[in-house]
């Protein structure tokens, strides 16, 4: 795995990337323990408006580097206006850096993930209240130790790859409904989807973020569409709703895929390409709010939302029977609005004609109902 990540950093490194952020470099001593990071501020953030805070974490033996190209949301954050952050872990025995996910005494990475959020918001104007975490691999595990231990500070969760060790599940304590989301292919060598003697499996772990949100055990399925018929996989879409404080879980299984990031710009394993890990998970955290779901419950609300054809060609009808003086808007991949306008009683029809993923939110008061809406 090793010798994988350091042939993506080469294969990045001729990539011309076009962010029109800032990447800063920074660190500061935890623990008597120098502790290096890189800060991503989109050319959006003028400091007078508190942004969310996105942690992107690397994999085992990787690094911070390596993660900022492989499981890049820079571009999102240039339109959607967030931080990134992506931090180094420490060292382990045999000189490899790792997350300490897994119990090791003496390695403190709750607490410099904790202090790492307020020396950013000492000097930039984050919102607190919209803190998440994701990460590849080990940087998955870690994500989910965070939603255990730090709970009280980060309002969504998402692994690419990572899973729970049986040890922390069983430890786990979260103190609210955390929404997660994890992507992990059914093929993956190195985080087994279906477990081993130490790991747990990934539906186990599906299961113990439902239960933990209180969540419909039942999800709603959907085939991502095959927009790549050769990159070897395809992927499901399992969405679980209705838990406490709106709270959501979802997983992509990338049937066939690889220990590997979905959309990622190369091929170090079988990638999916027929969506995006990035553009999802962005997509997941916006929801989201450390007390609620910005969303909320579709129990709690009146309006009544029929949205169709979906996936569409272009062309699409949004019915919202009797209810008056509702507003749609309609976002795109990168967060940036495409369709914005006032709704009628009945049926209103739109057209997008652009292919891609859109977010579509109804909402009248602080009543509102999300859907995604595919545009072929």
């Amino acid at each position: 795995m090793k010798s994988l990540f350091t042939l993506t950093l080469l294969l990045l490194g001729t990539i011309v990337w076009s962010q029109s952020g800032s990447m800063i470099s920074n660190s500061f001593t935890h623990n008597s323990v120098t502790r290096e990071y890189k800060l991503y501020v989109p050319a959006s953030y003028d400091g007078n408006t508190a942004v969310p805070l996105v942690f992107n974490l690397h994999g085992y033996t990787s690094n911070m580097d390596q993660q900022i190209a492989y499981g890049d949301f820079r571009a999102i954050a240039d339109t959607a206006n967030f931080l990134i952050v992506h931090p180094n872990g420490t060292f382990d025995q045999g000189g490899n850096r790792f997350w300490n996910a897994f119990g090791v005494p003496g390695v403190d990475d709750i607490g410099f993930l904790s202090t790492l959020i307020d020396t950013i918001n000492n000097d930039y104007n984050v919102n607190l209240d919209r803190v998440y975490s994701t990460g590849m691999s080990n940087g998955g595990y870690m994500s989910f130790e965070l939603a255990c231990q730090l709970g009280n500070r980060i309002a969504a969760v998402a692994s690419v790859t990572g899973t729970m060790t049986s040890a922390r599940m069983t430890a786990c304590n979260a103190l609210k409904p955390t929404p997660i989301m994890q992507i992990h292919g059914t093929m993956d060598p190195t985080v087994p989807y279906n477990g081993d003697a130490s790991n747990e499996s990934i539906p186990d772990v599906v299961d113990y973020w439902v239960n933990q949100t209180n969540c419909n055990p039942t999800a709603t399925l959907t085939n991502v569409p095959d927009n790549d018929p050769n990159d070897g996989c395809t992927a499901e879409h399992y969405i679980y709703t209705g838990g406490d404080q709106g709270s959501t879980v979802e997983h992509f299984k990338v049937l066939g895929g690889g220990h590997t990031w979905p959309g990622a710009p190369v091929d170090i394993g079988v990638t999916n390409h027929d969506f995006d890990a990035s553009v999802e998970i962005w997509r997941f955290f916006s929801q989201y709010t450390m007390t609620q779901l910005a969303d909320l419950n579709e129990d709690e609300i009146n309006i009544d939302l029929n949205m169709y054809p979906n996936p569409t060609e272009g062309e699409f009808t949004v019915n919202i029977g009797d209810h008056s003086a509702a507003k749609i808007v309609v976002t795109d991949i990168l967060g940036k609005v495409v369709l914005e306008e006032i709704l009628k009683p009945g049926e209103n029809n739109f057209s997008i004609p652009q292919q891609g993923i859109y977010l579509v939110q109804v909402g009248s008061g602080v009543q509102r109902v999300t859907r995604k809406l595919i545009v072929k």
